[in-house]
């Protein structure tokens, strides 16, 4: 089993991470190491989770297969196992018997290079308190189709000791490196390079909870969900030089349903972790620029397609769309930055040590959307009279329960969903609602940065809007009605 923590590395901050204290006095060892990636042309090992390769060693060839990893991007945990070969062919009849049971049975004739690697390793063995963990800076590209990305990237591989060994050899090699998250394995990259693998928006997948297993087993699992919700999204906005918005949204998503998460440990009579501070920085960096991409993209064009003159909005949509790209550099500059490796170093830690003795995932399903569903049917008793400012409260508590629901939902499939369906559309009306008042904070930013010029455009869009949500409070009363009809699937 391979245990390793896996970065990337600024490329021009190589040497600067040679020279950290925790590598001093240690002689480095270094080689280069050229590997192919084989499969079939339907890419058969791809779609089992399966990775197949050959490395150059010296006159050898060594023949690798590894199986998709058992956790997220910064800390991987991968089966891995390694033989050596005579010729640069794969030989699948000298794998172990566990090895070759993953590789599908048919896929051997078909097998060729799908793509390659290159790059120069360089390791370092660190001995401390009877751990040994290896370091290893790894330089060079991945190639497919005549196409080629660059490697730059750190591993720490836990050889012996606890995983409390690497994450504290972790805090103190790169402190002040500039390291940023790479959440896909060179494999991944290799695949995506080669076409095989889509880079696309992902939406939230649930795992499936043992409603007789501790809760805090389930809360790790679905902790580790919004994590890879997270960190399926990351590339394609990194990327991409105009992504598409649904990235930033769906990461949102995932941070909003890991906080979500927290909030339930209470009724687990667990405190929230730490690190939770730090979960409303990064959803707060997230958020602005996905109000501005709903104003660019969603409200902009709905209130321009109903005026006879359209070009009144002209000079509002040219603030907002420089707003908009000033958001998203803000957005990547902080999923670029050490800040988030630091988070994301802190939950793998408390995760990878999960609470067992705790209540079970079923006791702890019911008290925690019990407690959700009584405080928004406590708030929409009074629907009628709420603020602007109740009805957001509202909306936040329609938005809880939804997470929670749809965390549990495996536990009672069929009436979890007609559940969460009902709440669904409850939400998205006050989801419209609440946009009412975001887009006022956008208008006001937008004349700040437009000038007078855009003063007719931002009262075109108030306007537009106070009447538009005229007809959403009506719809909302309906959609509460159907609310309070639907039956709690856990009860």
């Amino acid at each position: 089993m391979e245990i390793e923590i896996k970065l990337a590395l600024e490329t021009r901050s190589a040497n600067r991470f040679k020279r950290q204290p925790v590598l001093a006095g240690l002689k480095p060892a270094s080689s280069r190491l050229y590997s192919v990636y084989f499969d079939t042309p339907a890419f058969d090992l791809l779609r089992a989770g399966v990775a197949l390769r050959l490395r150059r060693d010296g006159l050898h060839w060594v023949q690798t297969v590894k199986a998709r990893a058992g956790s997220g991007g910064v800390l991987a945990r991968r089966p891995e196992w390694e033989v050596k070969v005579a010729g640069k062919r794969p030989d699948l009849e000298v794998l172990p018997d566990e090895a070759r049971r993953l590789i599908p049975s048919s896929s051997g004739a078909d097998l060729a290079p799908a793509f390659e690697t290159e790059f120069r390793r360089t390791t370092w063995q660190v001995e401390e308190g009877g751990c040994l963990i290896e370091v290893a800076l790894d330089r060079g590209e991945i190639r497919a189709g005549g196409q080629a990305w660059p490697i730059s990237e750190i591993e720490l591989e836990l050889k012996s000791g606890t995983l409390g060994d690497l994450f504290a050899l972790a805090d103190r090699l790169l402190a002040d490196l500039p390291v940023r998250l790479e959440p896909r394995s060179k494999a991944q990259r290799g695949y995506q390079l080669a076409g095989a693998l889509p880079i696309a928006p992902v939406k939230a997948a649930m795992p499936d909870l043992d409603a007789d297993a501790p809760a805090g087993a389930a809360f790790t699992a679905i902790a580790r969900a919004c994590m890879a919700q997270f960190e399926a999204n990351l590339p394609g906005f990194m990327q991409a030089e105009k992504p598409d918005p649904e990235y930033v949204h769906q990461m949102r998503v995932a941070m909003r349903r890991l906080r979500a998460a927290t909030g339930l440990m209470r009724f687990m009579a667990r405190e929230a972790p730490d690190w939770v501070g730090e979960l409303r920085w990064l959803m707060g960096e997230l958020s602005v620029a996905r109000d501005w991409d709903v104003f660019v993209t969603e409200t902009l064009p709905r209130v321009r397609e109903r005026l006879e003159q359209p070009a009144a909005l002209d000079a509002l949509t040219e603030a907002a769309q420089g707003l908009r790209r000033q958001a998203d550099d803000r957005a990547r500059a902080a999923l670029a930055s050490p800040r988030l490796v630091r988070l994301w170093l802190a939950i793998e830690r408390d995760l990878a040590t999960p609470d067992y003795s705790s209540i079970s995932t079923r006791e702890w399903a019911r008290a925690a959307l019990d407690r959700r569903y009584r405080q928004i049917r406590r708030l929409g008793s009074r629907l009628d009279e709420l603020d602007p400012a109740e009805r957001h409260a509202l909306r936040i508590a329609g938005k809880k329960l939804r997470y929670a629901a749809e965390f549990f939902a495996g536990l009672h499939p069929k009436a979890a969903r007609r559940f969460i369906a009902t709440l669904a559309g409850l939400q998205d009306m006050l989801g419209i609602l609440n946009d009412v008042a975001v887009t006022a904070n956008l208008l006001q930013e937008a004349k700040q940065a437009g000038g007078q010029a855009v003063w007719e455009g931002a009262g075109v869009v108030a306007g537009f809007l106070a009447r538009e949500q005229d007809l959403r409070l009506a719809e909302l009363a309906r959609g509460w009605q159907a609310f309070r009809r639907a039956r709690p699937y856990w009860r």
